[in-house]
C-alpha cells in the first residue's frame, strides 16, 4: 500500500482555505486542483509499504510523536515548484512552529526508516505545505502565486499526526484513508501566577498605626 506520514488542519482552517481557492479554480480550470479532503501536510511520504511492516510502523510513528509538543500554525502564504514561470504544483504555505515541525518530520521519518518503511526523500530539505494544484505541463503560475501572496489563515493547533493510505479513486483522483493516528505530547500547563502578598519572605501591611 501507499502510504505517508501527515498532519491534517481542522475544518476551519479548510473552510476558510476553500473560500479563496474555489474562485481560482473557475478562472484556471486547465489545473487539477485539490480539495479539502486532499489537503494535509506532509511529515514523510513512504510510498509503497508492505504490510507487515504495519506494526512496527505504528510504534515508531507514536514514539515519534509523543517526544514533541503540540504545535502551532497557520495557513500563510503561497507559492509554487520548482518556479513560478515553469511551474508543475500550486502550493499554500504553512507558518507558526517552523523549527519544531520539521523536528517533527525528521522524527517521522526515522521512525519510518527503523520499521522498514524507509522515505525515499528522507534527508531532503523539509518545505511544509498544501498542494493547492498541479500542471499537466509546466506553465506560468505567477498571477495564482501573487493572488494568493497575502494569504494569512487562522491559527489552529497541530495534536496528533495520521498515518494515510493513498489510492487511486473516482476519475483517477486520489482517496486518502487514516490508518492510525497519535497524539503530540501535551504542551506543559503553566504554573499558576502567587499574589505577591503571598510569596515566601512577603509581610503583609498591618492594619494598626504605628503607637496605637
Amino acid at each position: 500500500m501507499r502510504l505517508f506520514v501527515a498532519i491534517t488542519p481542522p475544518a476551519e482552517a479548510l473552510e476558510e482555505m476553500e473560500a479563496l481557492a474555489a474562485p481560482l479554480r473557475a478562472a484556471w480550470p486547465r489545473l487539477r486542483w485539490t480539495g479539502p479532503a486532499e489537503w494535509h501536510v506532509t511529515l514523510a511520504f513512504l510510498g509503497e509499504v508492505d504490510a507487515g511492516v504495519l506494526p512496527g510502523l505504528g510504534t515508531r510513528l507514536e514514539r515519534a510523536a509523543r517526544r514533541h509538543p503540540v504545535l502551532q500554525l497557520s495557513v500563510t502564504g503561497a507559492g509554487t515548484f520548482p518556479g513560478a514561470r515553469r511551474a508543475r504544483v500550486l502550493w499554500a504555505g504553512i507558518r507558526g512552529d517552523r523549527k519544531e515541525l520539521a523536528a517533527l518530520a525528521a522524527s517521522a521519518a526515522a521512525g519510518a526508516r527503523r520499521a522498514g518503511a524507509p522515505p525515499p526523500d528522507e534527508g531532503r530539505r523539509y518545505h511544509p505545505h498544501l498542494t493547492l494544484a498541479r500542471c499537466r505541463e509546466p506553465a506560468d503560475l505567477s498571477p495564482l502565486a501573487d493572488a494568493l501572496g497575502d494569504l494569512a489563515g487562522v491559527g489552529w493547533a497541530a495534536a496528533e499526526i495520521h498515518l494515510i493510505s493513498s489510492s487511486l479513486g473516482a476519475a483517477g483522483r486520489p482517496r486518502y484513508e487514516i490508518i492510525g493516528s497519535w497524539p503530540l505530547r501535551p504542551a506543559a500547563p503553566r504554573p499558576a501566577s502567587i499574589p505577591a502578598s503571598e510569596r515566601p519572605g512577603s509581610q503583609r501591611p498591618s492594619s494598626q498605626r504605628p503607637g496605637s
